[in-house]
Order: C-alpha cells, then structure tokens, then sequence
C-alpha cells in the first residue's frame, strides 16, 4: 500500500520536473499534436489507412513465426546473417562479438529505442570501444549524460539555451555558440568526423520486410544513411515485432508515422536498404579510386531482439502492444505528458501511453508500476495512435495487475466482508477509495448535510491527505440529500408515454444522482420539453470508477449488474440516454471487454449521449420552442470531455448550440487534466492543476471572462470551478426550459 512518504516523493519528483522541463516539454509536444492534425487533415481518407495499418500489424503479428523463417532467408540470401536475440544479454553478448571480430575501436549510432531497451552502449563501452550517438537529440544527451525523454525527440525535454549552455561547457567553441543554426552546423561538422572514422554503423529499423531482407528508416536527419552505409559494417537492431511481410505493406507507415509523430507530411529521411548491397565502401583516404575500380565487402548483421516480445505476443491483453510504430502520438495527445515528459511518464526505456505495455512486457511490471497511474484513461491516445491501439486498456490490465501483485490474500475474508469490490485485500487504500466511490456516494448522500460539513474540517481533510492520499487543496464535492431518483419518485413524469413521441430511460450516473442533481433534472425537463418520456430506473454506476482504478473485476461485475437491469428496456425499444460522457464510453467502449459480444452490441447501439440524443430530436422535427435559446441564454464559454470528443460526439454539442443561436467560444485546450479521481490525488494535484492552467489561460482573457462556462464532463465542470472561482454548468442546464423564468 503507498505510503504518504511514497506520495510526497512522487509529488517533488513531479513538481520538480514541472519547474525544470515542463516548459520546453509543452512547447514542443503542443506543437507536434498540432502539426498531426494539420498533416492527417490533408489525407483524402485517414481512418481509412490507419485501419489498413493496423491489419498489416494484426497479420504479421499473428504469422510472426513464419514471417521470421522467411526473413532469416531473405537475410542469408542476400549475404547478411540473422541473429534472434532472447534477451539484452545474449544481444549484447552478440554484438560484441561482432565489435571484436572486427576489431573496432568506434562504433556510430543512428537513433534506436530498441538499442536503448539493450542499454547496448554501456556493454561495447565495458570492452572500452568508442559509442557515438549521431542523431542530435541523442547526441546531446550523451554529451548531457541523460536519459530520452520522449520515443521520437529525445531531447524535447531540453530547450535551445540549454543545449547551447551545454555546448559551450564541453566543447569550449572558438566562438560561443548560441543559435538553433549555429548549434546544428557545430553538431554536424563533430559528427560527420566521428561517422568518417567508425568501424562499425549501427541503426535501428522502423520496419523490416519479410519478403526481401529490407529494412525500413525513417529519420529526420541523413545521419542514419550515412551510418549504415558509411563504415564497412552495419549491424541493425530491431524487436521482432518490426516485421511486416512485404514491401508493398510500408506505403501506409510511411503515410502515417512522420504525420502522426511530428506532424510532417513525410519524414525527412525515409531509407530502405536491402544490405549487404554491392556498392562500394566509402573510402575518404583514396577519393581519387573510382568506384568500378573498387572491390570491397560489405558486412551486415540484423539482431532481431525478443526480449518478452514473443511472450507478449501470447498475452491477450498486452499483444496489442506489438502493433506499435513507435511514433510517439500517445505522448503528444497526452495532456500529462504535456506537462512533465518521459522522465516522469515513462520508465528504463519506453515513455507515453503505450509504455506501460512495453514496459511492463521487456523490463517487468515494477519498471511499469512507476508512471502507470499517469494515464487518465481519457482515451484521447486512441483516436490519435495510427494503428489504433487501445492502449488505455493496456494500461487498465497492467494497474489491474499491479493490483493483484504480491496479495498474500492473509486478509480476503475480513475484505469480503467489509468492502463491496471484488479485489484483493492488499490493494492500494487510495484506489480502493476511488474505485468504490458509488458506496461512498450513497453515503455521502444518506447523511447529508453533516457528511459535506465533516467532510471540510480541517482535521478530516488532514487525515485524508495523510492516509488515503486526497489533496487537501482541491474542493470536495457537495452529496445532496435528496438524490435524482428521489426526486424523480416524487415529482413523477410530466409526459405521458401515451402521449409522447418517444420514451427512454435516463441512465442516473453516480455524480449525477447523488452530486450534481441539478442536472439531471435539467436532463429530463429538456427532454420532455421536447415530447419524450423519461424513465429513471434504480441502475447501478457504470463501473467507470473502479475501472479506473484497475480494478477490472469489480467493474465486469457492475457492467452485468447494468446490462441486466437495461435488458428489458431495450427489448422494448427505449433508447438509453446518458449525462456522463465517460459512462457512455463504457458502454459503447469498455463493456466490449466485459460483456458477452451480443449484450455488449446491443447496450452500445441503444444508448446515446443526452445531447446527441437532443441532436437527433431536434434533426426529427422536435420542437424546440420550450427549450432556452442563446436569445434569452447568455454567451457561453464550452468544454468538451475526452471522451466525448473520441467518441466524435462533441459535434452535436455544437451543433446544438448553433440551433439554439448561443454565442459560443469553444476551448482550444484538449484535456482539463482532472480526470476524475487523478486530480483529487495528493501526488498529482500539481501536475492536474498545471494541465488545467493552459484551459484556465484561455477562459480567462477578456473574450471569455464574462461567459457562462459551460462542460460536458463532471471533472471538466469540477476543475473549471477550481480554476477559475467561476460556477460550470452541463450543457443540458442551459437548455433547461425552467432556467428561462430565472
């Protein structure tokens, strides 16, 4: 269980990042999120080829066994020679060998993740050979004596003073260097001598072609060709999970990594060697020799390296994993990562959303336990990654996992009887608190009001902070007494089912129900303003809460406790309306994972987000005569949920508004960074308040300081609140006809 030392720690380590490098961190990945929206806008049919993607990464991870038969061929074919590596020992085992075969005194580097996850520098520099790192992030975090913090641009984390500073400390220039130019130029002329001199090019490879020997590199320096084909022998390091089956099967990664990493139309380098090839070997001591004159060998080796990854590839759960281009869209979508990098969100090699996956495949899941809890599961990732990977269930299954690790179970049955989840006793108090909310929120409400007036003191806000970890700077919200479905029992529906077009059953989501009432009866009154019937049924919480947790088996148990309750009404033909953005990704994501398929289908297909559903209304011929409109509603300053926004839903919210005739300033800020329970974390309250800080920055200049603030997700409204002093309002509040007469 963490310790509230343990979450201290964490929080200067993240504080401490925030000072040092959030800055050049932000500029860079803001900046390279963009550019993959600009870049992906221009393809005539994006989703298309991510799809194509993604079965050409299915297929060739399904036959890998095969695959590898084929290349080891194709390899030896073509006078190279194969070696599959079972893990960073025996590869590095291997490739020293080949250094001393060769007798080599420097070896040149072109940038490679895989080599990093080997730690191959450290093992040829033990046998006292020279390792160069020649692409110029890398470069200067090996002058820096520092780790990547990013899988693309290693040094994103660094800004263009440092660099400089760092420069003219080591290097002592004849004249200092201080420009982005001036920097590059000196870095290009060290280089280009250390290239000329090496005995041994090593590269990476971005993909390797079964059918012909060929590897792929996709670089935005030249400092990679020159490395593979400079010295007289290439040594190539690549996972096994880099293969495809032909060459035909790059066209879609060349369209897709370079946008979906930096935000290029193409990456500036894309090489494809076919080695060992017959031309010559540069030689810069006999420039005279013409090449038909020359008669050299060429040497290539491909260490292909398993490493877990074959493992992997047998695990359900993380054998997506392998289908990663490594482009690192995951990191820049990521609002947190935004925000402190891969020196907090990542581990020994791997950094972004899809770390966890890699991490906890090729180092274990300890490696993975350190950044695992930083992904919010706001599933922004998902939209962005070009293979589509679903890698906030990645890291759902490895924080379940985590969970379950090192249980003795010498407590399971005091658990069973005091707690309602179906986890194990030694998990974490913190996520056992946040994974049960939906307990903690009927009670909250059962004892309300003395429970909110407890709840603030000074000394129960201390001990939460001490023992579960709740920030004691982050406003708590308010349980109200009289829950939704009270006063739905009471108050009763206004419109008939006989007299109304259509009838559905509103889904009464745990903050809606027991915190935030209010909008949920601006939910039925809206929607019965617009002739339809509303249910309110007594249907458990989505299990949303616990899932993010990782506490995957209590929320396979709500998801048949909701689906069973839903069912009939379904059979009947009502429609599921849902106010909660993040309970509707349950059901129309999430519950593919823990319903049977028919059940899951029928759930996603029939529910439908409240203003969708009001959309739709509107588009059928409802009248929206009783609704408020931007007439009578003030101007509105509007938010959308991640996961609304991956769901492609925020366009009716949109769509509405413009129906309505609001006048609308519409957030340029991805993600909110509360994410539920994540902002009220004592360890990561710092890093959510700096991630809302750039929401806050636009909802504070003097075009949106006087609007309403409207968001369509209960942390969205939250962190809103917190950040601006200002009250936020769902977007269903101001249509409300009732808010017309106040």
């Amino acid at each position: 269980m963490s310790s509230d030392a343990d979450r201290e720690a964490k929080a200067d380590h993240i504080r401490h990042l925030l000072e040092t490098e959030g800055e050049a961190v932000e500029t860079n990945t803001l900046g390279f999120n963009q550019g993959r929206y600009d870049s992906v806008a221009g393809l005539e049919d994006y989703d298309a080829l991510k799809r194509t993607a993604r079965a050409i990464k299915e297929d060739a991870i399904e036959r890998l066994p095969e695959l590898l038969e084929e290349l080891r061929e194709m390899v030896e074919a073509n006078g190279g020679t194969l070696y599959l590596a079972d893990d960073a020992a025996d590869a590095n085992r291997y490739i020293r060998e080949v250094a001393s075969e060769n007798e080599a005194d420097r070896v040149v580097k072109s940038k490679s993740m895989t080599t990093e996850e080997l730690e191959v520098n450290e093992a040829l520099e033990g046998d006292g050979v020279d390792v160069v790192e020649t692409d110029l992030g890398e470069w200067v975090l090996q002058v820096a004596d520092e780790a990547p913090s990013h899988i693309v641009a290693p040094a994103i984390h660094k800004s263009e003073d440092e660099i400089a500073r760092l420069f003219n400390a080591e290097f002592d220039p004849e004249r200092p260097l201080e420009t982005a130019e001036e920097l590059t130029m000196f870095a290009r002329e060290q280089l280009g001598e250390l290239i000329r001199e090496a005995d041994i090019g090593m590269t990476g490879a971005n993909f390797v072609t079964a059918d012909s020997g060929s590897i792929m590199l996709v670089t935005s320096e030249g400092n990679a060709r020159k490395v593979a084909v400079v010295p007289d022998t290439h040594v190539a390091v690549a996972g096994v999970e880099k293969i495809v089956p032909s060459v035909e099967d790059l066209a879609p990664f060349i369209e897709l990594i370079g946008r979906s990493g930096t935000g290029q139309d193409i990456t500036s380098y894309v090489s494809l060697l076919t080695p060992p090839v017959d031309s010559p070997v540069v030689d810069f001591d006999e420039p005279d020799v013409a090449f038909a004159d020359r008669d050299d060998d060429r040497e290539f080796h491909l260490v292909l390296i398993d490493n877990g990854r074959l493992e992997m590839r047998e695990d359900d759960q993380l054998r997506e994993t392998l289908y990663c281009i490594r482009c690192s869209a995951c990191a820049n979508t990521c609002g947190n990562f935004q925000s402190v990098g891969g020196h907090a969100f990542g581990g020994e090699t791997y950094s972004g959303g899809i770390a966890t996956g890699w991490e906890a495949g090729v180092h274990g899941y300890e490696s993975a336990a350190e950044f695992n809890d930083l992904c919010t599961g706001c599933s922004r990732c998902v939209e962005a990654c070009p293979v589509e990977i679903d890698i906030p269930w990645i890291n759902t299954v490895v924080r379940d996992r985590l969970n379950r690790a090192g249980d003795d179970g010498q407590f399971e049955f005091l658990y069973d009887e005091l707690v309602p989840d179906a986890e194990p006793s030694g998990l974490d108090l913190q996520k056992r608190l946040f994974g049960n909310y939906e307990t903690l929120a009927k009670l909250g409400s059962a004892t309300a009001p003395v429970s909110n007036w407890v709840a603030g003191l000074g000394p129960v806000r201390t001990l939460m902070e001490r023992t579960v970890g709740v920030d004691s700077r982050r406003s708590l919200p308010a349980f109200q007494r009289e829950t939704l479905q009270d006063w739905y029992v009471r108050r009763g529906p206004r419109r008939p089912a006989s007299d109304a077009d259509r009838e559905v059953v509103l889904y009464p989501d745990t903050y809606t129900n027991y915190i935030d009432v209010e909008r949920g009866k601006a939910a039925i009154r809206v929607l019965e303003a617009l002739d339809v019937h509303v249910r309110l049924l007594d249907v458990p919480g989505s299990g949303r809460a616990p899932l993010s947790q990782g506490m995957i088996e209590t929320a396979d148990r709500k998801a048949s406790r909701v689906y069973a309750t839903l069912d009939e009404h379904l059979d009947a033909g009502r429609d599921v309306v849902v106010i909660e953005p993040s309970d509707l990704a349950m059901f129309r994501n999430e519950y593919e994972k823990l319903l049977p398929e028919r059940s899951f289908e029928r759930l996603r297909d029939g529910s439908y987000e409240v203003l969708e559903y009001v959309y739709g209304l509107l588009e059928n011929g409802a009248d929206a005569s009783e609704l408020r409109s931007g007439n009578g509603g003030p101007d509105v300053a509007y938010h959308s949920h991640c996961q609304q926004r991956t769901l492609g839903l925020d366009v009716y919210t949109r769509a509405v508004f413009e129906d309505l005739e609001y006048d609308v300033l519409e957030s340029e800020v991805e993600c909110c960074g509360m994410a539920g329970s994540f902002g009220y974390k004592e360890q990561y309250f710092e890093l959510s308040m700096d991630v809302g800080d750039r929401l806050a920055e636009q909802f504070t200049t003097p075009e949106a300081s006087d609007r309403q603030v409207v968001a369509s997700g209960t942390s969205c409204e939250d962190q809103l609140e917190d950040l601006l002093g200002r009250d936020a309002v769902h977007p269903v509040e101001l249509l409300d006809p009732r808010s017309r007469h106040h």
